[in-house]
């Protein structure tokens, strides 16, 4: 079986800006991404059907026996049962979404020239930015279900630590921790190999920190959270996942938000989740080119891999940045911040794709990580992409 997850274009579009630099199954939510989850379920390795100047980082597998999955489709049990039992040139839907074949073909199927078995069970599709918070409480249940099932957590050794519901926490080896409460009495916490977290954090599950991850001195993380590999974080964190290789380290407070890979939010940064009306929050959909009704009353930033913000950054309920943006400066800046804009509240100029390269080096280079060239020209094409977005070079044309 050669598994082979597919990007659906309308989805793809609709998960912006995670999906400029990424295929949808890389996105993070639970403890694992959607591609890991599949792959640890499948017991096999996953390839990439995505957009073309994806593909020469993330490549497509083709083979006689593919398996195509829906890369928005996050897996359980009964998931599994039904594209296990796939015969080939099957199609599955759900609500006339593809979300499963087999075929040698590497092209998607033609609903109008076959019959496709309906599924009837409740999916968990992520094809919302917001969904990835929405639904991280519940997928991390799962993930930390199917990573902990038959082993043994390497426990809590440091005295001092407070421990409520011990039963529901898992600590991988290499795990540091001192003088922390932990509490897993409402749902599971996961600690990653190599994870730290320092004196006088409270964390209260369903949390996971991934690998390599810290929780800073004082930190507050309120449940429903991934921190994912690689990051360190501090202040106040509510329902929110950080992808990884990101940095939220000093006090202020994010809830309802989704940060990318390679971001820095300044000290003191603060998002708003919550309108003072108490309206649903709207939120920049690229595919509609406005702003679209999330349907949620809690809503905070959406930002993009590699953004940064500077100290006392304020964010407004329902903001969404895009890639490679840097905001600074007083007051709150605009609800939809384009990719590769440089400024704040007093306005904005374009970074230069040659300066995000740079400073993309940099920071990546802080991980023993270096910018490979496929980075570069997926950066390169987001930027052309996204120039539409940057209103203010049409006014100097």
């Amino acid at each position: 079986m050669n598994l082979v997850l597919f990007d659906d274009p309308a989805t793809r579009t609709n998960l912006l800006p995670f999906t400029y630099t990424r295929p949808i199954s890389k996105i993070r939510v639970g403890i694992l991404t959607i591609h890991e989850k599949w792959e640890k379920r499948l017991g096999t390795t996953a390839s990439f059907l995505t957009e073309s100047y994806l593909q020469k980082k993330f490549p497509a597998k083709a083979a006689f026996d593919n398996l195509f999955i829906n890369a928005a489709w996050c897996p359980d049990d009964k998931a599994v049962e039904q594209v296990k039992v796939l015969m080939q040139g099957e199609i599955l839907v759900k609500d006339n979404t593809i979300l499963a074949w087999k075929s040698s073909e590497m092209s998607l199927p033609d609903l109008t020239k076959s019959t496709p078995k309906v599924l009837s069970a409740e999916i968990t599709l992520i094809d919302q930015p917001w969904k990835i918070f929405q639904h991280n409480a519940a997928q991390l249940r799962l993930d930390f279900n199917l990573i902990t099932a038959g082993r043994k957590s390497a426990g809590v050794q440091d005295k001092p630590t407070i421990v409520y519901g011990e039963q529901n926490i898992f600590v991988e080896e290499g795990v540091h921790i001192r003088a922390a409460v932990l509490n897993a009495e409402d749902g599971p916490i996961y600690l990653g190999k190599n994870s730290v977290v320092q004196e006088g954090a409270l964390i209260k599950g369903p949390f996971a920190l991934c690998e390599g991850s810290t929780v800073n001195m004082g930190g507050k993380m309120r449940g429903d959270s991934t921190i994912g590999p690689h990051s360190k974080v501090g202040g106040e964190i509510s329902n929110s996942v950080i992808f990884g290789y990101s940095n939220k380290g000093h006090d202020g407070f994010i809830g309802n938000t989704v940060i990318g890979e390679w971001c820095n939010l300044g000290a003191d940064t603060n998002t708003s989740n919550l309108k003072n009306n108490y309206e649903n929050v709207k939120l920049w959909n690229y595919g509609k080119g406005g702003f679209a009704d999330t349907g949620l009353q809690f809503c905070g930033l959406m930002m993009g891999d590699h953004s940064k913000c500077g100290i006392n950054t304020m964010f407004n309920t329902g903001t969404v940045v895009g890639v490679s943006a840097n905001i600074f400066g007083d007051g709150f800046p605009r609800n939809f911040i384009p990719s590769f804009a440089w400024g704040g509240a007093s306005g904005f100029t374009t970074f230069q794709v040659k300066k995000a390269f740079e400073t993309a080096e940099k920071v990546m280079e802080r991980r023993k990580i270096k910018l490979e060239d496929a980075d570069k020209e997926i950066l390169t094409k987001v930027f052309e992409l996204s120039a539409a977005n940057r209103i203010w070079e049409k006014k100097n044309v």
